[in-house]
């Protein structure tokens, strides 16, 4: 892909904005990039740390993007890490932060994977028993569902499928 500003060089800078649901791409060399300005410059500049920081809504200050804070910093009792420490450097002091920042961890967390329980892959030689146990919550929960709608025919049938799926759970 060519640079959009000069047109001769490769483009190595590719830049999307979204704004109000609009999408605009920009795709520059690095030359140009570097005369736009920060934005746009060497993705060296930019870290991983940087890419927390966003996520954790702070600013360069290390205070909250609505502005700074009255109240105390939040801070870690055994290491000493304040939150502002932890989203500049993308890591906790210790293990004992993880307990100190859950609070705002579980709002980050869901906001980048989409929920806060992991649904990743299972493995092939103990992915039976695992699959089972997860369609099984399904039914639980299909089941309740039927139930608040007072559905009770399609709910009797769930109820008979979740109890073959517990015999079958309890025989492997």
């Amino acid at each position: 892909m060519i640079c959009q500003e000069c047109g001769q060089k490769p483009a190595t800078i590719h830049f999307t904005k979204i704004v109000n649901g609009e999408k605009t791409e920009f795709h520059l060399c690095e030359t140009c990039a570097g005369e736009k300005g920060d934005m746009f410059s060497s993705p060296s500049n930019f870290t991983i740390n940087h890419l927390l920081s966003g996520l954790l809504n702070f600013n360069g200050a290390g205070t909250s993007i609505g502005g700074p804070s009255t109240e105390k910093p939040l801070r870690c009792e055994t290491c000493g890490l304040t939150y502002s420490q932890f989203s500049k450097s993308g890591r906790f002091g210790c293990v004992d932060c993880y307990t100190s920042f859950a609070g705002r961890l579980d709002p980050l967390l869901k906001r980048i994977h989409g929920n806060m329980e992991h649904s990743g892959k299972v493995p092939q030689r103990s992915g039976g028993k695992i699959k089972l146990k997860k369609e099984l919550q399904e039914l639980k929960l299909q089941l309740q569902q039927k139930v608040a709608r007072e559905e009770f025919e399609q709910a009797a049938k769930l109820r008979d499928k979740i109890k073959q799926l517990e015999k079958e759970i309890a025989h492997s």
